[in-house]
């Protein structure tokens, strides 16, 4: 008589197991992917924001301005991204502090300080005082001392400002410089500004999100420059009454 064994043959065993680790391999994958995605994706907006600061700078030196303005924008957009998403995701660190302050230094600092057009000695100081006052609001982010609140004009709606002016007066450059000395005079006050949170507030602060990126992807510049500014401007002349978290 031939009877069937009451186990499988090791064969099928050891297919069973290779199965079985292939199949938690995968899983840890996916897994270790997943984790990776979640922990660096508020990076790489930030990354992106450097990317469009970059490329802005790269259109300023080709006399590209109205390309540099909107990269210029799309930053602005990217920046108001990250924070939001580092802090859904609870993905906070150090290495994306400094990378966030890296990549506003670049867009909101260097690359906006060249649509100025820097060619004489006094637009030279200028751009280098621009500079200098991107720089000092960025080393003083933190020191206001009150939970959810700026010390000086944030430098992504300063730049935001000079790109939509750029852009709704075809690149008249008295008015860029004006309004630029106005921006170093609010950035180096040390008065305080609100931390908006636009994508973390109210649904109508979502909405103002969500119809800048529309105006920059989509409308034609004039509409574009008309909201950005708009949006600019109401932070910087009512910072508390409207953009407040609590307002």
């Amino acid at each position: 008589r031939w009877s069937c064994p009451s186990t499988p043959p090791r064969r099928v065993a050891g297919v069973f197991q290779a199965t079985k680790k292939l199949f938690l391999s995968e899983r840890a994958g996916q897994a270790r992917t997943l984790e990776f995605i979640r922990a660096n994706a508020a990076n790489g907006l930030s990354v992106a924001n450097l990317v469009a600061g970059l490329s802005s700078i790269l259109c300023s030196f080709n006399r590209q301005y109205q390309n540099s303005c909107w990269l210029l924008l799309v930053g602005f957009l990217l920046d108001l991204a990250d924070g939001a998403v580092a802090r859904r995701l609870d993905a906070c660190s150090a290495l994306g502090a400094k990378l966030d302050d890296f990549a506003d230094f670049t867009t909101f600092g260097l690359a906006t300080a060249l649509l100025l057009q820097p060619q004489g000695v006094l637009a030279g100081l200028l751009a280098i005082a621009y500079v200098l006052a991107v720089f000092a609001r960025l080393c003083f982010f933190s020191s206001a001392g009150i939970p959810f609140t700026y010390r000086g004009l944030p430098c992504p709606y300063a730049s935001s400002l000079l790109a939509g002016a750029f852009l709704l007066t075809d690149g008249n450059v008295l008015v860029l410089r004006v309004t630029a000395g106005v921006m170093v005079l609010f950035m180096l006050d040390r008065g305080f500004y609100p931390h908006d949170k636009v994508l973390e507030s109210q649904h109508w602060k979502k909405m103002v999100y969500a119809g800048g990126v529309v105006a920059v992807l989509f409308l034609p510049a004039a509409a574009a420059s008309v909201y950005c500014l708009a949006w600019a401007m109401s932070y910087i002349t009512f910072p508390f009454a409207v953009w407040s978290c609590k307002a």
